[in-house]
């Protein structure tokens, strides 16, 4: 079984991305995009870390919010991307989006929800900001060292044992991962990101039925990433659940419609499910966005044999 790797993201961000950002310049084209980060209240937030990676390229680049919540990337290249939003203080935030490398592209707006009860002090910043750096550079049990501090020094600040437990996630330590997840669920039962970290660390193990029951707990109008959902909905297809991974994809769409990960899985799903009128129509929709890959030509082939089932049970 290919096993779920996760990056880790500031303080409370748990998602199924499976690159790191890196210092090539792939990235670059013709392409701009502009976005703003406001609070909960609409305030625009200065001084957010705005993580780009370009999937095609493999590589990507950080830039932050200025005054008024503005950001920018210009000349980069067109395809899917990959953004991260991080403000410590605030739930870090993570869309997928396409850029038209030769058409103007949307404004992307983002609100950040503030962390209650956990107040950052300047030491509390500099340790984190320490400790985050040891972990992107795949340091993780220097990063677990000086989390643990942080808890020591301010044990209200609970919030951090999910840094320590993608610390573990990493290095393959799920048991150790899954104890600090649970940490946070003592504070916070019905928190998402400790919910998908429990459920990853338990399906890496091989467990997928207690993978499952943690993925169940989460509830589902409150999953707003389109990454998330899709590799939910793998997990529920892989265990042959497929009615349920059903509505995941849906909705994963229904938040992103050119997630082609997603529209191709659906397509699938439909198929298993014997509701070819549906693939037909899915398959149909991903050769809008997508008619030259090696996987296009796959869904072609898909979208021949249904069109001649139909015909064949209609008559």
């Amino acid at each position: 079984m290919k096993k779920i790797i996760l990056p880790f993201l500031s303080i409370m961000l748990l998602v199924f991305i499976l690159q790191n950002f890196s210092s090539a310049q792939g990235y670059q084209g013709k392409g701009r995009i502009r976005g703003f980060v406001y609070d909960e209240d609409g305030k625009p937030l200065e001084k957010v870390k705005v993580k780009l990676f370009c999937l095609k390229a493999a590589s990507g680049f950080i830039t932050e919010t200025d005054k008024n919540g503005e950001w920018k990337a210009l000349w980069i290249r067109g395809g899917k991307w990959n953004i991260d939003f991080e403000k410590i203080g605030y739930e870090p935030k993570k869309i997928s989006v396409e850029i038209n490398e030769w058409g103007k592209n949307p404004d992307i707006e983002v609100k950040m929800k503030k962390i209650e009860g956990f107040v950052v002090t300047d030491e509390i910043k500099d340790a984190l900001e320490k400790g985050n750096t040891l972990f992107d550079e795949k340091k993780y049990e220097e990063a677990i060292k000086v989390f643990e501090a942080i808890l020591q020094q301010e044990p209200e600040a609970y919030i951090i044992n999910l840094n320590i437990g993608h610390c573990y996630f990493q290095m393959e330590k799920y048991d150790q991962a899954i104890e600090y997840y649970k940490k946070v669920l003592e504070q916070q039962p019905e928190n998402k990101n400790a919910l998908l970290g429990l459920g990853n660390a338990y399906l890496n193990m091989g467990k997928k039925e207690e993978a499952l029951a943690w993925y169940s707990r989460i509830k589902f109008e409150d999953i707003d990433d389109p990454i998330v959902l899709y590799n939910m909905g793998n997990s529920f297809y892989e265990n042959s659940l497929y009615e349920e991974s059903l509505k995941y994809y849906e909705r994963a769409l229904k938040l992103q419609d050119d997630f082609l990960d997603a529209r191709y899985r659906l397509g699938l799903t439909y198929i298993t499910l014997g509701k070819n009128e549906e693939a037909l129509k899915e398959f149909e929709t991903y050769l809008k966005y997508d008619n030259e890959s090696e996987r296009a030509n796959q869904v072609k082939s898909f979208i021949e044999y249904l069109k001649k089932k139909l015909v064949k049970d209609a008559l």
